[in-house]
């Protein structure tokens, strides 16, 4: 046994290392950035180390995702209404950046993944039960449910990719922000 392969038994919890260490250098540098190899150095395991527990980069990257809806199902699970539903959306993908990114790039992942199909089910009961809109099977109920969370996911992502910077001023609380939006789309009746 060498020494490198010793350091992987008296590791602790790989599995959470890599995962901590591959959502540092997805934030840091997006998801391209990410190498199984890299990851393990940065460990100090073997290079073959992190395919015990991921397979391989589609793994890893799909192991976070899961992670990351279910992060998003406990963060909205309890949203009192529907602004507060998009505000908890917001937050999340803002304290949680690098699983957002990953989440939402289908092409990344391994959609069969029992863990992420499950998870995704998880965080989409969670949304869809913090938005409350009657579900008849009426196409409006549908809609209304995508545009919500086309305006939540939207504002998220142009708030990450700093695409608003020069709309928002620093003074401006990004939270408040989208709680204001809503109103400004729907005129009064």
């Amino acid at each position: 046994m060498t020494s490198t392969t010793k350091a992987a038994y008296h590791h602790g919890d790989l599995r959470r290392a890599i995962l901590r260490a591959a959502l540092d250098v997805i934030a840091a540098d997006g998801p391209s950035a990410l190498s199984l190899r890299d990851l393990a150095r940065r460990a100090g395991v073997s290079h073959a180390a992190p395919a015990h527990h991921f397979k391989d980069r589609t793994g890893l990257l799909t192991a976070i995702a899961a992670e990351g809806f279910g992060l998003l199902a406990a963060a909205t699970r309890e949203s009192a209404d529907l602004r507060d539903a998009g505000v908890r959306y917001v937050r999340f993908a803002r304290e949680h950046p690098a699983h957002f990114q990953v989440m939402f790039t289908r092409e990344l992942l391994r959609e069969n993944d029992m863990e992420l199909t499950a998870a995704r089910a998880l965080s989409a009961a969670a949304l869809r039960d913090a938005i409350p809109i009657p579900d008849d099977g009426a196409p409006e109920a549908r809609l209304a449910r995508v545009a919500v969370w086309s305006l939540a996911h939207g504002f998220a992502t142009l708030l990450l990719g700093h695409n608003l910077d020069n709309l928002l001023g620093e003074e401006d609380d990004p939270e408040e922000v989208l709680r204001a939006l809503p109103m400004m789309l729907l005129p009064p009746t």
